[in-house]
């Protein structure tokens, strides 16, 4: 039982089983299409939820959600289903295999076998495609990888019921309709507006305000918590950003690669140029990742460090504030 189904690799795997799936159906999208229609630019800053022993940061909305805003924006419907007995989510999987449907699977990280061993770590946010099942295996189409795989019975179930923050509790989902045209100039602009909304929030938990509030929270944690748990915040920090689902460098060049074909389908240069800012802002990321990795490696310890660190994230905030203003008005 193997479906007629193209795998192609991604950047991120939210938006690549998005575009995977949709291909399937018909519709070609990019993955920085679906990612830019689904507002994936994202923020968000939990002091009050602990992940790995560490705040909650996050680079990008809660799991599932690009795809399911892009699908609204396009009239695309999809499923979505969740189960409490295992057994009964290996029968509906099944079930859709036999029905020609190819399923996207919200699972586990730590558990999947053909990850490598230094990117297994406890995140349940992960998404991939089930596109068959051959000699009791599944069949396994995971867009950050760039060959297609498989899983047992018992190892997909593992990962599907991997426990602890945002268990998948067997999520499955798939396209259900598909309209032959699609309004993509009127998703972009929605899509554009939603994410200048949520960056540009009043409150203090997500968008630029939450960076700052992070930025001027690492002094803090290093005068009263000491340098081994400010360091161990940090590392969730760039993990967040560069590790899981590629979060703040890789998210914003995904973005800038979205605002270059909006150009093309709006007719509006002013998306060009606000592409390469955004692009610029991403290599500030990157950097800004670099010289965390080398705190926590223990290869720079200048006493003001801490310091240094705030203030290259709050000036990344300041660009990222007058970048939103700049592209909300462009549209």
């Amino acid at each position: 039982m193997k479906l007629n189904f193209e795998h192609h690799q991604t950047a991120h795997c939210e938006n690549g089983v998005a575009s995977n799936l949709l291909l399937n159906k018909g519709l070609k999208l990019s993955e920085p299409m679906i990612f830019g229609i689904g507002s994936g630019l994202f923020f968000v800053y939990l002091p009050f939820l602990k992940v790995n022993f560490a705040p909650g940061f996050s680079y990008r909305p809660m799991p599932g959600a690009i795809f399911s805003k892009a699908a609204k924006r396009l009239g695309i419907k999809i499923k979505r289903e969740k189960f409490s007995n295992p057994q009964d989510a290996q029968k509906a999987l099944e079930r859709n295999l036999e029905q020609n449907i190819p399923t996207g699977l919200q699972v586990g990280v730590f558990n999947l076998t053909y990850f490598p061993e230094e990117y297994k770590f406890h995140f349940n946010a992960h998404n991939l495609v089930v596109y068959g099942k051959e000699d009791g295996k599944f069949l396994i189409s995971d867009p950050v990888m760039d060959y297609t795989t498989s899983l047992s019975e018992a190892e997909l179930e593992k990962v599907r019921y991997a426990k602890g923050a945002l268990p998948p509790k067997g999520h499955m989902y798939y396209p259900v309709y598909v309209p032959e045209n699609v309004n993509l100039e009127d998703a972009i602009k929605k899509g554009i507006k939603d994410t200048c909304k949520n960056m540009l929030a009043p409150v203090p938990l997500i968008g630029v305000k939450a960076m700052r509030w992070v930025a001027k929270s690492i002094p803090k944690w290093a005068e009263k918590k000491g340098t081994k748990v400010t360091n161990h915040y940090l590392g969730q920090l760039i993990r967040m950003q560069e590790e899981i689902g590629t979060g703040g460098g890789g998210f914003r060049f995904i973005y800038g690669a979205f605002l270059q074909e909006a150009a093309v389908i709006l007719k509006n240069d002013e998306l060009k140029e606000l592409s390469k800012e955004i692009t610029s802002i991403g290599d500030l990321w990157r950097d800004f990742a670099v010289d965390i990795a080398r705190v926590y490696k223990n290869r720079n310890s200048k006493s003001n460090i801490y310091n240094e660190l705030s203030k290259t994230m709050l000036h990344i905030a300041d660009l990222e504030e007058a970048f939103y203003k700049k592209l909300r008005k462009a549209i």
